[in-house]
This record gives structure tokens, C-alpha cells and sequence, in this order.
């Protein structure tokens, strides 16, 4: 009998064990393929499993509705549609990224958008109801199936070690600029990448095709669950990716021979059949994030007001429905409520600047938490009436916010996106999708608001005040911070945002709108559906908030009518075409289609007006021809007078505001050329104790020693300065002592605190100010809102700071109420520096000031920093123009591979160190250095 017994055992096992591989080998399929296409393009392409849908689709069509033979079908879809696909998004949608820099979120919000486009176009020619007589392409032999999977993989790997295209390819992966200028065509390698990485997909779709519901949402959400053994293998080693898809699938097959008892059971079954999305979760949330090239700050634009008229209109056409009746009446109830979950992604994304691609779970959580305590099944909670019971459930769901907070604290881009990407399949998986969370759930509405009118008036009080705390969100001292998040994560940093605080409130209050919103959605449909929660709905509500405005309250209302009128009035999925048509244009227009004829209405209208260009508005100050001023007044005016029509050129601009230009002074005359050596103060304080003190700091960077026991001591009334050739480490230095980076040892000291375990912000709060060597400015901000930033949150509180600020660095005229976005260079090194000065510190610490900054501005700025150091300020200056270093330091520190070499007064270190590399290579500009 035990013989027996264990021949059973073994047999079930091994057939168990063939299971795994066949569902492994389809994962693994899906691993090569989003490798493949990141390796050679850097984009995790999302749409992955929409393309492997469409494929499987299409061979249904050809073999069932159209009769072809199997084997045609197959090399149609798999060596020509499949392909034809990829090359064409690479062509059409990813290629303007490229040339436009790559934005890690434009692209994202690209690839989204083929997913919302291609699932929509499916609903729409194929229908939404699920199909269960694909064609079987290929016997189910795991064996088989495996040397499919093993065959690719190693021929692919060979290709990219062993081959010129491989060299290529990974030239491109390395630097794509410097591959471009070696004479690599990576336009053609990148277009391979999508292509094989469809034909993947392809190959995935039509192999899951018959064992799967093949319908619009239900494959490509399947596909994309087992990203995970993409992210396992770095995005980068393929046979770690089929290691672990081979690996997960066998263990996911094995596990159905449990059978656990007890009250935990059923998650346990749960956990067991859905181990690929375990592996997700572990994957997002636990290894490092994927993507750390993607942590860029994002582009940001000046943000446009909304017409009063326009919410007028909105109200209007919100108040519409009270006179409609029956079937249409029952579909304008769901507007409102997806209004309220619209605008969660408001607060996180728009104006939090997080991505977030998992308010679906939010949202379903508010629904079921509601039912549960109306039917008085919540543990520990009694009966609660509907009314009450909305209350409570939003307030349970809004802590759950720190799922996706948390993780963002340390994640950005891709990896954020994939973070919250999981969490919003597991809460469907392990929550909405299992009985023994939602069966026999009935969602009954309040007490005297049954009847569709009735409850449509509590939806738009609901829905206003869920507006007034979204704007509250946008207004004031947390509003501002937020935008400077957004705009600069670094950069609001240093300025003092307690960012890591600030992205859990905008996470939290996210969770708390959506919850708001999703049971007042389930309270219509009068029943928990977890459909209406799936993941993949919340890639369209992204999506859709974000082409038609992240941080517009207005683009939110109209999504939600856009998303319930299309798809009520027309065949289903019409609403996920347009949007996805709409995020797919974000290559052609920087910043969406709406701000590209925004943008297009503004020159129009400019040109109607005559508004002179900057060159023109210089001329006309010139000829008024005032007396000569302020070094930097002439700098304002010029800002001022490009407020009209902004030059396109300018490396640090977005885009451009909407106002007409305001009145323009004149322009005083630049007169005096500075000598070789500028003036130096003479009424600096005696130095007393240190205020800043690095002991013996080291970092590294992957290997790579940055900073090699470095010691360097900054004096109250003191400028010191740093100088050396790039890759010395002075950037490196900087972070250090600013909080942005912790070294591997040694410490700082602020005075006789060791501060260095201490983050940014809670340095700039103790006192330690910073500039940027790039731009830290916040383009959605105006000038004074800019500076007003660094006032809140310094080291004092001083209600005359900004005021004082935007004097001394003469941003007081007409400019402070210009958005920064698009402002010359020279004016937004201005407004980076008042930012840093507002907030009262008593270390500047000031990477490259003068880069930027024209022959008068770089004089004007030597005077300003040393009246700072003469009134008490301890300053540290990275800096290339010797010049400035040589008129403005007390001291001199000179940095080679991670060490200070030699430090001293600047005329002594400057000649003894003069012709070491990287320190005299001229521009021609006035001699002045070239900044690195």
C-alpha cells in the first residue's frame, strides 16, 4: 500500500511539475520579451499583454471566422502582425520620445496608453464578452513548450554577446546619445527591440489563447501579472528571467495539492493560485526599484487657471441630469462618483507628482468596507446605517493609503509605477476576487436617498466638497510644498519639504477621494461589483486624468463624463480608444494634445496683438534709455518682457504661460566690463568657531570610490571654495554635506551636532542651504512662489524674508509674479538663489552659482555673496570660473579622485595648481571656464 502510495505521490507530482512548465514556459516567454524591448529601448513596455491579446484575437479571426488553416495564420500573426506592431509604436509613438530626451513619464504615460488603446479597439471590433473557442496552435506538450522557451532565450543571448548587433545594442542601453554619435543607427536597433519583444507577445497571446478567457481585459491583465520575472532578473539577464517564470509556475502547480483548513484557508488557496502575483508584489515593493535612471525630476508647465465661465458650464451641465428620468438618469449617477476617484489622482499625480496606477483598490475598498458595515459583517464593528457606514469606511481606507506611500518614499518612475501597479492587482486578487470576502454583498443607498434623483443630489454635495478639499490641497503653504515636490523632488528637498511626509499625505488623502468615490459608485450600481475595480481600469482612469490634465480639478469632472458618456452611448470600449489615442500623442505633443492647442491659440493670439519678442523688448529698453541701475534690474525686465511669447530654445524652460506680457521697463544699459579679478570684500568677521565639518568622508558608487577620507571645515563670515576637474567628487561632497547622499563613513557636524544621519530637509531646517549644479527651480511656481517655498520651510520664520530676498537678487519688479517656467537661465539662477537665502540660513552651500549667468550677472552675484559672508554667512562654493573663485574665496579647497590635495589662499592654490586638467579649458566668454 505504501508502494502504491508514493507511485500516486510521484505520478502527481510529475504531472504537477508538466503544469508548471507549460504556465511557466508562457511566463517565461513574456520575461524575454519585456527584457528585450528594455534592453534595447529602456521602456517597460506595458502594453505587453494588450499586444499578445490583439495577437490571439487575431488568429481566432483568421482560423474561426474566416476559415484560414492553422499554419497561415500563425506566420500572418506571429512573423508579420506581431512585428509590424512593434516597429510601428516604435515609429509613430516611442521614437518622439526619444528625440525629445526620453521623459521617464511621457513615456510611461505612452505606453499606458497603447495598452488603454489596443484593449479599447478589441472591446470595440471584438466585443467585451469573453470567448472560449480560440484555436489551439500547438499540442499542450510542456516539454515542447520549454525548448520553445529555452531555444529563444539562448539565441537571443548569444545574439546580444556574440554578434555586431549586440554590440549595438548594448551601446544604446549604455549611453543612446554617445552610441548615436559612433555611428550606431539606434533608431534600427530600437525598432528590432520592439519588434522581437512583440513577436513575444504574440507568441504568448495565441499559446494562452485556449487555456484562458480570452476577452479584452482578462489576457492582457494575465500577462501582466507575471512581470514580475522581469523585474526578478534586473530588466537585464535572461536566464534569470526564465529561471524564475519556470521556477514560480512549478511552485504555483505544486501548491494546489494543498488543501489547508482552518479560518486562514481560503486566503491560503488564494496566495497558492496566484503565486505569479505574490512574486509581483515582492518584487515591486521589496527588491530595490528597477528604473533608477527614470528618478528624474519632471517636466513641469506654468499651471493655466480655469476660466470662471468654464465652471459655470460645468455646473451646468452637472445639474443637467436632475431633469433626465430613467435609463439615462441610472447612467449619469455613476459620473460624480468616478468624478470623486478622478480627483484622487489629482492630488497624488497631478499635483503630488507621484504615479499611481492603483486607485482601483482604493476605490474598492471604500465600496466593499461600506457594504461590509452596512450588512454588519466588518470584524469588531456593529451595523452601521449606509450614511454612516460611507463615514467609517473612507476613514478605515485612508491609512491603507501608506501601501502605495510608503514605497513611493524611496521609489520613483517606473519603479513607483510598478509598486503601485501591484498593489492594485493584489488587492483584486487576494480581496475582490475571492468568496469569502464579497459573496452575498448587497450595497443598499442612504435612507432617503433611494430614488436616482435623490442620490444624484447627494453625489454632487459629495462631489464639491471632495472639489473644496482637492483645492485646499492646491492652496497655500502644503499646496506649494506640493508643487515643489512635483516639480523638483530634490529641489524642494533642500528648500526643507519634509518630502517623505508630504508624498504619505498626498498618498493618504489620495486613498481617502477614491474610497469616497468608489462606494459612492458601488451605492449606484446598488452592488458590489468587482469588476468595476478590475487593475486595468485603473491604467484608463490614469491615463485618462493625465491627457487631459493631472493637475486640473476641470480635466478630472471631464474624464469622468468623457469614461461614463462614451462608453454608455456608444459600443463599449469607445472611451478607452480615445483615451488611449490621446496618451499615445504625447510623443507629438510635448505635454499633451490640450496644451498643444493651448499653446497654438496663445501664439495666435500674441500675433494678433503685436507682442514683441525678448530681442525686440532688449531693444526698445535700450533706446528708452534709462540711467544705469542694479547690476541684475536689467535681467528682471528682460524676464518681464518674455512673459508674452517665450523662446523655444532655452535647455531649463517647459512651457509657456498663458497671460499676455505685462507692461515692460525699460532696459538700463550694461556699461561696466569687470576686470580679470573681482573686487573682493574687505568687512568680513573675524572667523570664530566652524559652523559646517566634514571628518574623514567616504562614498562610493557601485565600486567606484567618489570620496576618499575627505576633512574640510567652513568658517562663519567665510567663503570657501571647491575646485577641481569633473569626477573629482565634488558634487559627491556637496550631497554629502547637504543630506542628499550618506557617506559609507565619516561624519558632518553642524556646530558640535553630528548631523549625519540627518536627511536634506532637516538640515535646510537646522541651516545648511544648497543651490544646484542643474536647475532647482519649481516651473509651476511664480518667481515669488519660488522664494516664498524657501521661506517656509528655513531655519527661521520671518515675514519680511521673501521681500528681502527677491530685492537683494533683484526679482522684485514685474517678474516675481511670472511663472518660472521658461524664464532665462540667468533669472532662474536668481530664483534659486533667493530661494535658498529666504529661508534665513547659516550655511550656503552653492554648486556652480555663476553657470548660466552673463559677464554683469556673475559681478553682480560676487557682490551679493560677499555682503552674505560679511554679515555672518558661512558659504561653500563649487565653482569653474577661476576668476570668480580667485576675487571671492578666503580659502581654497583643490579636489583630485575623492581628496582634497591641496588648500590654501586662492592666489597661492590657484598658481600652484594652474594647468591641472580640467581646470583651464576656456570658452572664449570673457575667459571665463567652461562650467562641467
Amino acid at each position: 500500500m505504501s508502494s502504491l502510495m508514493s507511485s500516486l505521490t510521484s505520478s502527481l507530482t510529475y504531472d504537477l511539475t508538466l503544469a508548471g512548465l507549460s504556465v511557466g514556459s508562457a511566463a517565461a516567454l513574456t520575461g524575454i520579451g519585456l527584457v528585450v524591448t528594455y534592453r534595447a529601448t529602456g521602456v517597460l513596455n506595458f502594453a505587453h499583454g494588450a499586444i499578445a491579446m490583439v495577437c490571439a484575437y487575431a488568429l481566432r479571426q483568421c482560423v474561426v471566422v474566416w476559415g484560414w488553416p492553422p499554419w497561415l495564420a500563425a506566420v500572418v500573426v506571429l512573423l508579420f502582425l506581431a512585428p509590424a506592431v512593434g516597429v510601428v509604436l516604435e515609429r509613430f509613438v516611442f521614437r518622439p520620445l526619444a528625440v525629445l530626451g526620453g521623459d521617464p513619464a511621457q513615456t510611461l504615460v505612452a505606453s499606458i496608453g497603447v495598452f488603454v488603446l489596443l484593449v479599447g479597439g478589441a472591446a470595440l471590433v471584438w466585443g467585451q464578452g469573453a470567448r472560449d473557442d480560440a484555436p489551439e496552435l500547438a499540442p499542450a506538450d510542456p516539454w515542447g513548450q520549454l525548448t520553445v522557451v529555452v531555444v529563444l532565450a539562448a539565441g537571443v543571448g548569444a545574439v546580444i554577446r556574440r554578434t555586431r548587433f549586440g554590440r549595438e545594442l548594448r551601446a544604446v542601453v549604455d549611453d543612446r546619445g554617445l552610441a548615436v554619435l559612433g555611428g550606431i543607427d539606434a533608431d534600427r536597433v530600437a525598432a528590432a527591440g520592439w519588434a522581437f519583444g512583440s513577436f513575444t507577445a504574440g507568441l504568448t497571446g495565441v499559446l494562452l489563447a485556449p487555456y484562458v478567457r480570452l476577452d479584452p481585459y482578462g489576457l492582457p491583465l494575465l500577462v501582466m501579472e507575471v512581470v514580475a520575472v522581469a523585474v526578478a532578473a534586473r530588466m537585464r539577464s535572461l536566464p534569470v528571467a526564465v529561471a524564475a517564470a519556470l521556477g514560480i509556475g512549478i511552485a504555483q502547480a505544486q501548491l494546489t495539492r494543498l488543501h489547508p483548513t482552518g479560518w486562514g484557508a481560503p486566503l491560503l488557496q488564494a496566495v497558492g493560485a496566484n503565486l505569479f502575483v505574490v512574486a509581483l508584489l515582492v518584487a515591486a515593493l521589496v527588491l530595490p526599484g528597477v528604473g533608477a535612471r527614470d528618478a528624474l525630476p519632471r517636466p513641469a508647465t506654468a499651471r493655466v487657471p480655469t476660466p470662471p465661465g468654464a465652471w459655470i458650464v460645468a455646473a451646468a451641465l452637472f445639474l443637467l441630469p436632475l431633469g433626465f428620468a430613467g435609463s439615462d438618469l441610472h447612467t449619469s449617477v455613476q459620473v460624480p462618483a468616478l468624478g470623486v476617484i478622478l480627483l484622487s489622482l489629482v492630488v497624488v499625480s497631478g499635483r503630488g507628482g507621484q504615479i499611481s496606477l492603483g486607485q482601483t483598490a482604493y476605490a474598492g475598498l471604500g465600496a466593499l468596507f461600506t457594504a461590509l458595515l452596512a450588512a454588519g459583517r466588518f470584524p469588531g464593528l456593529p451595523r452601521l446605517p449606509e450614511l454612516a457606514a460611507l463615514a467609517v469606511a473612507v476613514l478605515l481606507v485612508a491609512p491603507l493609503g501608506l501601501l502605495t506611500g510608503w514605497p513611493a518614499i524611496g521609489r520613483h518612475g517606473l519603479a513607483l509605477a510598478l509598486a503601485t501597479f501591484a498593489v492594485g492587482v493584489g488587492v483584486s486578487r487576494f480581496v475582490f476576487a475571492q468568496p469569502y470576502a464579497t459573496s452575498g454583498l448587497a450595497l443598499g443607498r442612504p435612507a432617503g436617498f433611494d430614488g436616482d434623483r435623490a442620490y444624484y443630489v447627494l453625489e454632487l454635495t459629495l462631489l464639491a466638497v471632495a472639489l473644496a478639499a482637492t483645492r485646499a490641497l492646491r492652496r497655500g503653504r502644503t499646496g506649494r510644498a506640493l508643487a515643489a515636490m512635483r516639480d523638483h523632488e530634490s529641489g524642494a528637498s533642500a528648500a526643507g519639504v519634509a518630502v517623505p511626509s508630504l508624498k504619505l499625505l498626498a498618498f493618504v488623502a489620495g486613498a481617502a477621494l477614491a474610497a469616497l468615490g468608489g462606494a459612492l459608485l458601488g451605492m449606484g450600481l446598488r452592488a458590489f461589483d468587482a469588476t468595476a475595480y478590475d487593475p486595468v481600469r485603473g491604467l484608463l482612469w490614469f491615463a485618462a486624468v493625465t491627457v487631459l490634465g493631472a493637475d486640473s480639478t476641470m480635466g478630472a469632472l471631464a474624464a469622468a463624463a468623457l469614461l461614463v458618456g462614451l462608453d454608455a452611448g456608444a459600443r463599449g470600449g469607445a472611451a478607452a480608444a480615445l483615451v488611449g489615442v490621446l496618451a499615445v500623442l504625447v510623443g507629438r505633443f510635448p505635454g499633451g494634445p490640450y496644451e498643444a492647442v493651448r499653446r497654438a491659440a496663445e501664439g495666435a493670439r500674441a500675433r494678433q496683438k503685436g507682442v514683441l519678442t525678448p530681442l525686440g523688448a532688449r531693444v526698445r529698453g535700450r533706446l528708452a534709455g534709462a540711467g544705469v541701475g542694479a547690476e541684475w534690474a536689467g535681467a528682471g525686465a528682460e524676464a518681464g518682457a518674455g512673459a508674452g511669447v517665450r523662446a523655444e530654445g532655452d535647455a531649463t524652460a517647459a512651457t509657456a504661460p498663458t497671460a499676455p506680457a505685462p507692461p515692460v521697463p525699460p532696459t538700463p544699459p550694461v556699461q561696466p566690463t569687470p576686470p580679470t579679478r573681482l573686487p573682493r570684500p574687505t568687512t568680513r568677521p573675524r572667523p570664530t568657531a566652524p559652523v559646517l565639518t566634514a571628518r574623514r568622508l567616504h562614498a562610493r558608487y557601485d565600486g567606484f570610490t567618489a570620496l576618499d577620507g575627505v576633512d574640510l571645515v567652513v568658517g562663519p563670515g567665510r567663503v570657501a571654495a571647491v575646485v577641481g576637474p569633473n569626477g573629482a567628487g565634488k558634487s559627491t561632497l556637496f550631497d554629502c554635506l547637504a543630506g542628499t547622499l550618506r557617506p559609507a563613513r565619516g561624519h558632518v557636524l553642524l556646530g558640535d551636532r553630528d548631523i549625519t544621519r540627518l536627511p536634506a530637509h532637516a538640515r535646510t531646517r537646522l541651516g545648511i542651504a544648497r543651490t544646484f549644479q542643474q536647475l532647482a527651480v519649481f516651473p509651476s511656481l511664480t518667481v515669488a512662489e519660488n522664494v516664498r517655498v524657501g521661506a517656509e520651510q528655513g531655519r527661521i520664520a520671518d515675514p519680511e524674508a521673501v521681500e528681502r530676498a527677491l530685492a537683494l537678487f533683484g526679482l522684485d519688479g514685474p517678474v516675481r509674479a511670472l511663472p518660472a517656467a521658461g524664464l532665462p537661465t540667468g533669472t532662474l539662477r536668481r530664483v534659486e538663489l533667493a530661494r535658498a537665502y529666504a529661508g534665513g540660513p547659516r550655511v550656503l552651500l552653492l554648486d556652480e552659482p555663476a553657470a548660466g549667468l552673463d559677464t554683469a550677472e556673475v559681478t553682480a552675484l560676487a557682490r551679493v555673496l560677499g555682503a552674505l559672508a560679511a554679515d555672518g554667512a558661512a558659504l561653500l562654493v563649487v565653482e569653474h570660473d577661476l576668476d570668480l573663485v580667485a576675487g571671492l574665496a578666503d580659502v581654497v579647497h583643490v579636489m583630485a579622485a575623492g581628496r582634497i590635495i591641496a588648500s590654501g589662499p586662492p592666489d597661492r592654490v590657484l598658481e600652484a595648481v594652474d594647468g591641472l586638467d580640467g581646470l583651464d579649458g576656456r570658452d572664449g566668454r570673457d575667459g571665463r571656464e567652461t562650467p562641467a
